[in-house]
């Protein structure tokens, strides 16, 4: 029986470009979930992640308007480990639980943002898995280009995940990603296709 659903957990590291591959596949037909948007959601005042991270880090990592200052929360995690594993028991199980909950109402083919894939072994949640990766000179490159960081910080915020190495030998996909956009678009276009073939022509996004 052909699968009404085919979950694709996309990753990569900081500045590879997982962001610029799910828009890719989003434009292609597939339907799409951002981990990092649902994080960003689950921050907002009043939400249950909010109030987790909140507790474990106190009012100290608020703005002015009691909302959470992310750059601060982003310098306090990135450079001490124990923060960064509190952030996570705080908030990654409420990410987690919408991310099935967003998946469950889509057909066709889903591609599903990431960004600790292989950190905190994932992997089972997802019918195949894919890594954007890049050269480390391109990724810190990029890092720095994009978040206005310095070059200890953007190195600091590489450590704090998976080498890329190792992330390219539990990945069931590898795409480089070290050209422009286009070459990025071409090759998600080729993995697109394939795998709308599989899935016999379901429409994809489609809600239940």
């Amino acid at each position: 029986m052909t699968p009404k659903r085919f979950v694709v957990g996309l990753t990569g590291g900081i500045g590879t470009g997982k962001s610029a591959a799910l828009k890719a596949f989003e434009s292609f037909g597939a339907a799409t979930v951002c981990l990092d948007q649902i994080a960003k959601e689950q921050a907002k005042p009043g939400r249950e992640g909010y109030k987790a991270i909140v507790k474990a880090f106190g009012p100290c990592i608020l703005n002015d308007d009691r909302s959470i200052n992310r750059a601060l929360l982003g310098r306090v995690v990135f450079g001490d480990k124990r923060a960064r594993l509190g952030l996570e028991r705080a908030t990654h199980p409420l990410i987690l639980k919408e991310m099935k909950r967003l998946v469950g109402k889509l057909k066709g083919l889903v591609v599903v943002d990431v960004p600790l894939l292989f950190e905190k072994n994932l992997q089972k949640n997802f019918d195949a898995t894919m890594f954007i990766s890049c050269s480390p000179r391109k990724q810190l490159q990029r890092i720095i280009k994009r978040d206005g960081l310095s070059s200890q910080e953007a190195r600091r915020r590489m450590k704090a995940q998976l080498p890329l190495d190792q992330k390219r030998i539990l990945a069931d996909v590898t795409i480089d990603n070290d050209k422009d956009i286009k070459h990025l678009h071409k090759h998600i276009n080729d993995y697109h296709s394939g795998l709308s073939l599989l899935l016999g022509g379901l429409s994809h996004g489609n809600h239940d």
